[in-house]
């Protein structure tokens, strides 16, 4: 398929790697508003460069949109596309708030377009496996399970862009930019949550309105407990692993980014001796992205534009559907409000 990006600034760049690397498909065109950025990316790739939307949209052949634009401006420029017959592909998050979100999913069913976020640490193997693990029973009954993402940017990385660290564009801070990845894995492998308790504070950066550090109790569906901490004050030189853990009557797994530092369960399977050769790694090694955003792979977003240029072919939703992708977005608001209420419970409803 052909496909166009809007936005050409950090992000943007792992959408024209990636779409590069797939086989089948080919990047025709960005857009962008500063016209030495766009041309700038455009000669990077090889593509049309466009700063008037209307004419983006009518380059020939294009078939699928990625919005690479601040979280908070995601709406606008999908909706746009979607009218315009396209596709959409949106960088997480979908949108900072469920009222935008519900926008988006509406019109994509109106103009009969598929609609996905960019989810793309759902498409690392041990995901899959942990979340095989969990619907073959392994685990026994869930009990404690925990999303921990120990992160660090420095007070550059929030001076670089007047949209960063703000409500409006950003939409929250460590929880919302940083670790909706993580938190997303969670509800993926565990199931949803029923309420949560929560804290959270900027106590180590100046000049954003959000939080860099936050702690949430979950209390989940199925009975299990659980934790997110998010954070982006935790210094390391090389970076802190982002850990997915779950525990269960019947078995334990800990993963630290795409390597396993458990993987203990009471019976025995065959995957076992593919998982200990395979990824088990108690050093874990360096966090991807935990120090700085740009030192991760475009493999994962590879691999998602894949499943959804799949999806569309077959005439079905991807698996990071519009409607999948607020989930992440729903349990942060409610982490919000819970903490900006003095760590009321507060009780999602889907």
């Amino acid at each position: 398929m052909k496909f166009g990006i809007i936005g050409t600034g950090m992000i943007a760049h792992f959408h024209a790697r990636a779409i590069q690397a797939m086989q089948g498909s080919e990047l025709v065109a960005c857009y962008g508003r500063d016209r030495e950025k766009v041309d700038a990316f455009a000669a990077e790739y090889g593509v049309e460069g466009f700063t008037d939307r209307k004419a983006f949209f009518s380059e020939g052949g294009m078939e699928v949109v990625t919005i690479a634009t601040p979280s908070g401006a995601h709406e606008e420029p999908a909706i746009e596309a979607m009218r315009a017959g396209k596709h959409v592909v949106c960088e997480k998050p979908l949108e900072v708030t469920l009222e935008k979100i519900d926008r988006m999913v509406t019109e994509a069913e109106k103009q009969e377009v598929v609609l996905a976020a960019i989810l793309n640490r759902r498409f690392n193997e041990p995901i899959e496996l942990m979340k095989d693990a969990v619907e073959e029973g392994r685990f026994g009954k869930l009990s404690l399970v925990e999303a921990s993402i120990k992160w660090y940017r420095d007070q550059a990385y929030y001076d670089s862009a007047g949209w960063r660290g703000t409500w409006a564009l950003d939409g929250g801070g460590a929880l919302m930019n940083q670790s909706i990845h993580i938190i997303d894995q969670l509800l993926y492998i565990v199931g949803g949550v029923t309420r949560v308790s929560a804290s959270m504070g900027c106590v180590a950066h100046e000049r954003i309105e959000v939080e860099d550090t936050a702690v949430a109790i979950l209390e989940f569906e199925n009975g299990a407990r659980g934790v997110i901490q998010g954070s982006t004050a935790c210094y390391s030189s090389d970076g802190h692993p982002a850990e997915v853990n779950v525990c269960g009557s019947k078995g334990s797994v800990f993963l630290a980014d795409e390597v396993f530092k458990v993987w203990d369960f009471e019976q025995d399977d065959a995957v076992d001796a593919y998982v200990a050769e395979r990824y088990m790694d108690g050093g874990a090694g360096p966090g991807l992205g935990a120090n700085d955003p740009n030192a991760i792979n475009f493999i994962g977003h590879q691999r998602n534009f894949e499943e959804v240029v799949e999806a569309i072919k077959e005439g079905r939703e991807p698996s990071v559907s519009g409607s999948e992708a607020r989930k992440a977005v729903a349990l942060i608001r409610a982490i919000y409000e819970s903490a900006q209420n003095d760590g009321r419970w507060v009780r999602l409803v889907e």
